[in-house]
This record gives structure tokens, sequence and C-alpha cells, in this order.
């Protein structure tokens, strides 16, 4: 016989949700502002690609962390007032969310392996992290676009995903306060 499905989502939960959230914000910005910066500011430059990884493996981690507690406790049921194609296109797009916030750091860091330039990956500066691909121009003019075509797959699910939830709160579901505060 199944568990029961908890009442709310644990505190750990709706903390890695938001950490998460914030995380993907900041990394995004982080990847545009370190293609913006010109190759003369080749220090900054370089700065700003290895917080982009860093956090992007972040990313990673904490996403692999929500998986396993919605894994291991469960989740709560959705929304009795959704309509069952709400129900359904969320359970979808979560799963989706998901994969991304898997694949899109581990493309990135695989097409940051590949790359010709062969520049090591740091974790926050500090940490080296061992690439597990050798230099490849041909491998690398693949991983690259495969990971620019998920973060905008990601971005799109993401704008969805909270503009779903906000219409929900405006509607007066309980959606979004039940991530919030449980």
């Amino acid at each position: 016989m199944a568990a029961e499905p908890p009442a709310t989502w644990s505190l750990a939960q709706r903390r890695l949700h938001w950490i998460i959230a914030a995380l993907v914000f900041v990394t995004a910005l982080l990847g545009v502002a370190m293609v913006a910066v010109p190759f003369e500011a080749l220090f900054a430059k370089f700065l700003l690609y290895q917080a982009h990884k860093s956090l992007g493996l972040v990313v990673c981690t904490c996403a692999a962390a929500q998986i396993t507690l919605h894994l291991t406790r469960g989740r709560p049921p959705p929304d009795p007032s959704l309509p069952t194609l709400h129900r359904s296109a969320a359970a979808f797009v979560h799963g989706l969310l998901f994969a991304l916030l898997l694949l899109v750091p581990v493309s990135g860091f695989l097409a940051a392996s590949a790359a010709p330039a062969a520049i090591p990956t740091l974790l926050f500066g500090i940490v080296p992290i061992p690439h597990p691909l050798a230099p490849s121009e041909a491998l690398y003019a693949v991983l690259r676009p495969v990971h620019l075509a998920l973060i905008a797959a990601l971005s799109v699910l993401v704008l969805g995903h909270a503009s779903a939830a906000l219409l929900h709160h405006r509607r007066g579901r309980p959606v979004l306060r039940r991530m919030w505060r449980g």
C-alpha cells in the first residue's frame, strides 16, 4: 500500500524551490554578461564564466536534491479546484523543468569541457573540476548549440511556470501560497 501523500510542501522543498529559482535567474544574468564582455577585458570575462559555471553546477546539485526529496517525501496532491487538464499540464511541465534543470548545466559543462580553448572549470574560482571531455572543436560545435537550445526551452518553461502560478494566485487558488508558506 502506497504512503499517503503529504498535505503540504516541506520547508526543505519550499526553500529549494526558491533557491533554484534565484540561482537560475542569477546564472542566466551571468550568462548574458559573460558573453557581452569584450575579450579585451579577459580577466573579467574569465571570472564571469567561472561564476556562471559554478552556479550552473550548484543548480544541478539543488535540482537533484529537490528531485530526491520529491521521490522520498512525496508531493502534496494538486489543488482539487484545478481542472484535470491543468493538473496534467502542470505535472508535464514540472517533469520537463526538472529534466532541464539537470540537462542545461550538464550540457554547459560538457560544452566547456570540449571548448578548444581548454579553459579549466574552477568551482567558485578555487576547486578545479576535471573536464570529462578533451578539447574538440567538432564536439564543441555540437554541444554549444545544444546548451543554448536547452537554455531557450528552460526560459520558456520557467516563464510559463511563473505566469501560471501568478494567474492561479490572482484567481484565488492557493497554488503560489502553498509553495511560499506551505
